[in-house]
């Protein structure tokens, strides 16, 4: 996908450090950099001809311009070839985001836990983004060893494409190497379909990158806590899911998006089947 890496901006510093490593992801996937600001609707009428950001008369968007250009400086330090768009769009961000996300490559969003963002608990913008939003879903949070791998992961067993792609690109452009953390070994008593066939193809494709696959002690979901505390980044491997399921983030994702030690990215692999 070619749309821009998404990014959503308040202003805090965990919004900031979104920024920079969204900026990052754009300069290596070679696409735009879009920095949003979502503003609620104002409770009291606006004046005729003022814009509804601007409910109070020019300038009163003040705030939101000055984050927006924080934001910008921030991501041309970060990645200075990167092309920078920035747009201020009105609604509840959690929804403006998973809207906007549907033309992006990828989604990025800080830690913080807020109420404006939704449940106000660590990682809930991201799961809800990774369960609606139309676009792969990384969050910056923790503390990421730049000397770690990147940890792969599913929440299924089967280790989708676009995840192992999406974890085998980012070791590349790191110099690291891809820890694959499969706790589902057999169903119904014969082997399971495992990641692969997913790796087979990323081996010979990223020859630099070199993948180990420890063995998975007390399931996946403590493993990949566990691995994170010294890793780059964590890459989650998800499946679309209908009906009242669909609102409920995984297990292995929900606990990777609220008690990683580094940022985590959670990939959606549509249209695959088990």
């Amino acid at each position: 996908m070619s749309g821009p890496v998404l990014v959503g901006v308040d202003g805090s510093a965990t919004s900031l450090a979104a920024v920079e490593a969204a900026a990052r992801e754009a300069d290596r996937l070679g696409v735009a950099l879009r920095l949003t600001h979502a503003r609620p609707w104002p409770t009291a009428p606006v004046p005729r001809g003022v814009a509804p950001w601007e409910p109070g008369g020019i300038g009163s968007s003040g705030p939101a311009n000055g984050a927006l250009a924080e934001a910008e400086r921030r991501a041309c330090n970060a990645a200075p070839g990167v092309r920078v768009m920035h747009t201020v769009l009105m609604g509840e961000p959690a929804t403006v985001l998973a809207t906007e996300s549907r033309r992006a490559s990828l989604t990025v969003v800080g830690s913080r836990p807020t109420s404006r963002f939704g449940s106000g608990r660590r990682g809930s913008l991201a799961a809800r983004l990774a369960a609606h939003g139309g676009s792969p879903v990384l969050m910056v949070r923790g503390e990421p060893d730049p000397a770690g791998p990147v940890v792969l992961a599913c929440d299924d067993g089967d280790i989708g494409r676009r995840a192992a792609e999406f974890a085998f690109a980012e070791a590349s452009a790191h110099a690291t190497d891809v820890v694959v953390l499969n706790g589902f070994r057999s169903r119904n008593g014969r082997p399971q379909d495992g990641p692969h066939d997913a790796l087979a193809a990323l081996r010979e494709k990223y020859r630099d990158v070199t993948v180990r696959r420890p063995r998975v002690r007390g399931g996946t979901r403590r493993a990949v806590i566990e691995a994170s505390t010294h890793a780059q980044l964590v890459v989650i491997g998800t499946r679309c899911r209908s009906g009242w399921t669909a609102a409920v983030p995984a297990t292995v994702s929900r606990a990777a998006l609220r008690n990683a030690g580094c940022p985590v990215a959670v990939i959606r692999d549509e249209g695959e089947s088990r």
